[in-house]
């Protein structure tokens, strides 16, 4: 064993060794770096073994968390799907009564369903020409079918009407147009009015009641109202109600506007389709009132001139 001054001694040469021994290994790192190197790669090779085996606990408490985390959220997810699941038998079960109810509904009314419209679909190309500032061509093809006055719709809503027709091509005028009058329903405030076309992307309502002004952001739909007799093509005749045009929207006080939902400034696909389905009268029914045949007018007896008496003639 060293003595007390040995180890002294040793304490202090110990510094200067380690000192000596790091400035080596730099100049050797330096002078040969290769066998440096390939050197450090074998040592980490030999102890990788260590180094997997250090790092099993964690790797292994990490997947078991994980698993504990997955197996968590399954249950959350299983409690969601059967909460759902519930909500949706529900609302199956209201389905069904609805639809029951609706089945009897029609029945005792005498229900007649309407005919499913034809439709006619084609690409939008734009043109200038013509009598009305906002139109468009429509090609359609061969043998389309369709007559003045069809329907023209896009996926979001109406575009307009059906004005001329040619053996590959239609012209729609568009609901912006000037020329464009037709009569919508407020679903809110269940008003009628008419919009009018001014050549905007934003349609004019007028002529609705001034008890009952439209509601800002209220939907509007096409009414039922017949065109008057004698209207230029504006005047959107024999258009069915409950098609979806837009909402309300008030551009300043007083002046009420349509925010169509059809895409009037760069229509593609349009589907035209027709409405004019002739009228039937349907079966008869309790209460209704058969009209009786009008009275026959009697003959007009002929007219016969009158003479003036002559004065002394009995």
């Amino acid at each position: 064993m060293l003595s007390i001054q040995g180890r002294h001694a040793l304490a202090k040469l110990m510094l200067p060794f380690f000192f000596i021994l790091a400035v080596g290994l730099i100049m050797l790192g330096l002078t040969r770096r290769p066998a440096v190197d390939s050197l450090r790669m074998k040592l980490a090779d030999g102890l990788s073994p260590a180094y997997r085996l250090m790092a099993a606990p964690g790797t292994g408490l990490g997947h078991l968390r994980q698993s504990l985390v997955g197996l968590t959220d399954i249950a959350g997810e299983n409690a969601r799907l059967r909460a759902e699941n519930q909500k949706l038998r529900r609302w199956y079960d209201v389905a069904v009564a609805l639809a029951d109810e609706n089945a009897q509904l029609k029945a005792s009314l005498h229900w007649i369903p309407d005919n499913a419209p034809n439709f006619v679909s084609g690409h939008a190309l734009r043109d200038a020409g013509g009598l009305y500032g906002r139109s468009i061509l429509l090609a359609v093809g061969d043998g389309h079918g369709i007559v003045p006055g069809d329907v023209a719709l896009d996926v979001s809503g109406l575009l307009g009407r059906v004005t001329e027709t040619g053996s590959h091509t239609v012209r729609i005028l568009m609901i912006n147009d000037e020329a464009s009058r037709i009569p919508v329903m407020l679903t809110a405030s269940r008003g009628n009015a008419i919009m009018a076309g001014d050549g905007s992307l934003y349609p004019r309502l007028i002529y609705y009641a001034q008890d009952n002004r439209p509601v800002e952001g209220e939907r509007v739909v096409t009414g039922e109202q017949p065109a008057p007799e004698g209207r230029d093509h504006g005047a959107f005749a024999g258009m069915p109600g409950g098609l979806v045009v837009g909402t309300v929207h008030y551009l300043r006080p007083g002046s009420p506007v349509v925010v169509p939902e059809a895409a009037l400034d760069h229509p593609d696909i349009v589907r035209v389709f027709n409405y004019m389905i002739a009228d039937h009268n349907g079966p008869d029914a309790p209460g209704r009132v058969h009209l009786t045949p009008p009275m026959p007018v009697a003959p007009e007896l002929p007219l016969v001139p009158f003479q003036k008496p002559v004065r002394g003639q009995g």
